[in-house]
């Protein structure tokens, strides 16, 4: 099929998915201002941005299926949607780490990954594409449970069981790290062995 073939034309960049991840991505600040805005504290703004982050995430899942299911899948959504997933992960990694909830080191370990394969990525586009791996997308499940924790104050309602959710919080983001160095590792592996 290609794009001069009239019972198949190319879809518009204008479409339903496309417009969906590019408003997540014009949102995203608004989620960044919602988080810092009262210092992290326990009120309506952290509930409200942890809340957002969940349906960024689940939109994120939406319009993936729609340029599927519909054939809208475009270039420019293949550009966007990675984009959009990263900025959204990384202003909240970011934010976490600016309330001093996060270490930094684990912000920057997760950005280098996440910035480098992207980067990489876009580059080698036009002489190979290297399928997203099982790793990878286990990589982000876990990335969006850890920092769905981080964000929501559970602790602030537990009571005495608020250690669990920091002790859940800990695990959480400790794996989502352990998975995001392995699925780099593997990123770099898969792509040496396409060149091959």
């Amino acid at each position: 099929m290609t794009s001069s073939d009239p019972a198949h034309p190319r879809p518009s960049n204008w479409n339903a998915p496309n417009i969906i991840t590019a408003a997540r991505i014009i949102a995203t600040p608004f989620f960044v201002w919602m988080l810092l805005a009262d210092g992290g504290a326990d009120g309506a703004l952290r509930w409200a941005a942890a809340a957002f982050f969940v349906l960024a995430i689940a939109t994120d899942a939406w319009d993936g299926h729609i340029a599927r299911s519909r054939g809208l899948v475009t270039d420019l959504g293949k550009l966007l949607d990675p984009i959009a997933d990263k900025f959204l992960t990384g202003a909240a990694l970011v934010g976490l780490s600016i309330l001093m909830e996060l270490p930094w080191w684990v912000t920057i370990v997760v950005l280098v990954r996440e910035v480098g394969v992207t980067v990489h990525r876009l580059v080698i586009a036009s002489d190979v594409v290297v399928a997203a791996a099982w790793m990878g997308k286990l990589k982000t499940v876990a990335q969006s449970v850890a920092i769905t924790l981080a964000l929501l104050p559970l602790a602030s309602v537990l009571g005495p069981a608020a250690p669990i959710a920091v002790w859940a919080n800990i695990l959480t983001m400790s794996v989502a790290v352990a998975l995001t160095i392995l699925s780099g590792i593997d990123y770099v592996v898969s792509h040496v062995r396409s060149r091959r």
